[in-house]
């Protein structure tokens, strides 16, 4: 869907793309940094919006620089600020903006219409849009960058300002959308746990450099420990673990021992038989999408 090839933007003195080379393909990918990492500039090259100063990026095989249009047509984009006239109803919001993709107004119209009910917005969608919470903002942009029935489209930081209800409920509609519908979707977020929770894939950015990209179990390979889960006793089975030198945190009825899997499992098996304690799950310990974040040299945004 996307390529990039040594991809440089440059504000001023400030370089927000660094030299950043990678592809996104179908799915849900995330787009992953820190607040300044890159990632509204990146979107902004790949709708054509900027040329990028050195370096290339192709949409669709394309170059959005020189087919914006062309490109523009296939994409759909929520940016992360509101940019929605408030006295204009939803439904006549998203039609407006599929007419301007090109739908003849009958057609934008309807789509209109089934996009702001797919989104969870049909009771409402004659409402100005400036009476409606943010969670509800945030699906009208939902529902304008689906309207004209896109193949990709670039969700950049949709769900600020959400409460947690709402944070869930607009992740689990992505999902669908990218699931479901079979629309690819670009997720651009600076909350780790999102990503890992939503999307196939991601690309992680850091001061405008590619750190890491990939599918999340490529990339989440490599994890060193156990995770233990058990019927009873955690904190007993930990203690028995530690004095046999071993790091062992509990969480619940949950036991993660770090270090050298093989030996731990042995101690593992040794100590719950001793102290009878029923093992419910004993295996290697998987890297998690924090742990190749840290490994990247950053520290990885928490949920709110």
């Amino acid at each position: 869907m996307v390529a990039a090839a040594g991809l440089v933007k440059r504000w001023g003195q400030v370089a927000a793309l660094d030299g950043a080379t990678f592809e996104i393909g179908a799915g849900v990918t995330g787009l992953l940094g820190a607040n300044g990492a890159g990632k509204t500039t990146l979107l902004s090259l790949i709708l054509g919006l900027h040329p990028p100063d050195a370096g290339s990026v192709e949409v669709f095989g394309l170059d959005p620089g020189r087919a914006g249009p062309e490109v523009r047509q296939r994409i759909g984009y929520a940016p992360e600020h509101d940019a929605l006239a408030p006295d204009v109803a939803a439904q006549d919001l998203v039609r407006h903006l599929a007419e301007i993709h090109g739908l003849p107004r009958r057609e934008a119209t309807a789509r209109a219409s089934d996009t702001l009910w797919l989104v969870g917005l049909g009771e409402e969608r004659h409402r100005p849009v400036g009476t409606m919470s943010t969670g509800q903002r945030q699906r009208v942009k939902l529902a304008a960058a689906l309207a004209h029935d896109p193949a990709l489209i670039l969700l950049d930081e949709p769900t600020n300002g959400l409460d947690p209800v709402q944070r869930e409920e607009m992740l689990a509609l992505i999902r669908r959308i990218g699931g479901e519908f079979g629309v690819d979707v670009v997720l651009s977020s600076h909350l780790l746990d999102e990503v890992e929770r939503t999307c196939g894939a991601t690309v992680i950015l850091d001061q405008g450099r590619v750190v890491a990209a990939g599918d999340l179990d490529g990339l989440r390979t490599g994890g060193t420990g156990l995770v233990v889960d058990v019927d009873t006793q955690p904190e007993l089975l930990a203690r028995r673990l530690r004095s046999e030198s071993l790091e062992v945190t509990v969480d619940g009825l949950r036991l993660v021992v770090a270090g050298d899997a093989g030996a731990g499992a042995d101690a593992v098996r040794d100590a719950a038989a001793d102290l009878g304690i029923g093992l419910r799950r004993l295996q290697p310990r998987t890297a998690t999408l924090e742990d190749v974040y840290l490994a990247a040299g950053r520290a990885p945004a928490g949920p709110g």
